[in-house]
């Protein structure tokens, strides 16, 4: 066996490790930097010749560290992205260490066993059925695209149709039904599915993008035959959840009228919300439906990636997705192969970061992890609105907070809140991120690092202020400022 210098690599790589998180609590959240300025450190000609690994790293390391957006610091609040917890950091350091190809029990006992146990773990913190299956993918799109091929198969197998046989060519129509307030995720899964995303019936949601229920029922009362209802568990943008126990009746009634269906919960924002004894009034109903989908990398803080699809119809989620080779070893039921659950062969062992992060959090861990960021959350929402310089326009009954910022009299209101959200950005204490909702431009905060305090919300709430007063008043705001001599 050829034999490298992993000391060498080890020692280039460690330091900017532990500078990097030593850094977080006080560094810029976000580069002030461009393409341009990136590309002239790391764009050159493929070498002829090829550089000791430790050296390459080492100059990675060096150079990319400036360019790097600190997921992990505790005032990211962009997108709807996680911190990394240190279990799962561990765990992520013995996952490349080990480089263990996950997609079978076969090539990786070890690994495939501990994803076994932190599935069982996960259905159980979330008080789902204990013989639902589950599937660990790489986001929240894959785990909708997983659930959806689930429910395709088995709604059109109800009818007599066997897709992962004969395709979708001739084949019964299914009756999507979808709010407008779905995430996008949901569309590019019908697309991945051959279903459409035209081919849909819209459902109008009320004023935090649940479900109206009216509006489903009586959408429901009109179809006949195989059926798809798509609901939520944290909207991306209000954080809102849909009624789930509303769902479930509506739902066991349309197939009592015999209409095969299945409704399936987008829960990469807010599933956790289940394993929160504060937030449970939330999820009420949950465990009645068929399909959930979540993102780990999200509020559970493990690293990129991690998307989890469970499934209360184990052998509906078997057939879509599993596949059987005369060259591969697959087990007869003993293990669990991770092939018969996600789309993937070839993965990476994702579930170790699961598994050391729920062992080190615990059951009341994680509850109260979730309990702290909606808390935080809330604390945003009451800072800013209490400023008297913007609203707060959702219901912040999760860890998400939609804030209009109230423009003066001669200001365009959207233009106004991207050029707050851009000196935001600018300053570096925190990063926020912008959307359209409802057809006005918005910040959008989500609190879902586990690092998070009152002390990151603060600053960051500090920082949305000065921002809001320099795009308002900036000839006031210069003249004030002090100069600085060169």
């Amino acid at each position: 066996m050829h034999v490298s210098d992993w000391d060498a690599v080890l020692d280039a790589v460690l330091p900017t490790a532990r500078d990097y998180l030593a850094s977080l609590p006080d560094r810029r959240v976000y580069p002030d930097t461009s393409p341009d300025e990136i590309r002239a450190v790391v764009d050159r000609p493929l070498p002829e010749t090829g550089a000791p690994a430790e050296q390459v790293v080492g100059d990675l390391a060096r150079d990319l560290s400036p360019f790097v957006a600190a997921h992990g610091s505790g005032r990211y609040f962009g997108f709807v992205i996680g911190g990394l917890h240190p279990a799962a950091y561990g765990a992520e350091l013995l996952v490349a260490t080990w480089d263990q190809n996950a997609g079978l029990y076969a090539p990786t006992p070890g690994a495939a066993v501990v994803e076994e146990v932190a599935t069982r773990w996960l259905v159980e913190l979330l008080g789902l059925p204990a013989d639902c299956s589950v599937g660990l993918v790489t986001g929240g799109q894959m785990a909708n695209f997983t659930a959806l091929a689930a429910a395709r198969d088995q709604v059109l197998r109800e009818v007599g149709w066997d897709v992962e046989a004969d395709g979708l060519p001739g084949a019964p129509r299914i009756h999507v039904v979808v709010k407008e307030g779905r995430h996008v995720t949901i569309g590019r899964s019908l697309r991945y599915l051959g279903l459409g995303e035209r081919n849909v019936v819209e459902v109008a949601c009320d004023d935090q993008d649940r479900y109206l229920l009216d509006e489903l029922r009586a959408t429901l009362a009109r179809l006949e035959g195989p059926t798809i209802v798509c609901a939520e568990a944290g909207n991306v943008n209000t954080g809102a959840f849909d009624r789930f126990t509303v769902l479930a009746d509506l739902a066991d009634d349309h197939r009592g009228r015999s209409n095969p269906t299945w409704v399936h919960v987008d829960g990469a924002v807010g599933l956790l919300a289940a394993a929160s004894p504060a937030h449970a009034h939330l999820t009420e109903g949950l465990a009645r439906l068929d399909s959930w989908s979540t993102d780990g990398h999200k509020l559970l803080n493990v690293a990129y990636d991690c998307g989890v699809t469970i499934c209360r119809h184990p052998a509906a989620h078997r057939a879509a997705m599993s596949v059987r080779a005369s060259y591969l070893v697959q087990g007869d039921g003993e293990v669990r192969e991770a092939m018969d659950w996600n789309p993937e062969f070839s993965r990476r062992a994702r579930g170790m970061g699961v598994y050391a992060t729920l062992r080190s959090l615990g059951r009341s861990g994680v509850a109260a992890m979730v309990e702290r960021t909606c808390e935080l959350a809330r604390r945003f929402a009451a800072e800013l609105a209490g400023s008297g310089r913007a609203e707060v326009v959702n219901d912040v009954v999760f860890n998400q907070v939609l804030v209009r910022w109230l423009p003066p009299a001669d200001h365009d209101p959207d233009a106004y809140n991207d050029a707050v959200i851009a000196a935001v950005q600018r300053e570096g204490v925190a990063y926020v991120t912008g959307t359209t909702w409802r057809g006005r431009r918005l910040m959008r905060i989500s609190v879902s690092n586990w690092a998070t305090d009152r002390h990151d919300v603060d600053r960051t709430v500090a920082s949305m202020l000065r921002a809001a007063i320099a795009v308002a008043e900036p000839a006031a705001t210069a003249a004030s400022e002090p100069t600085t001599a060169g």
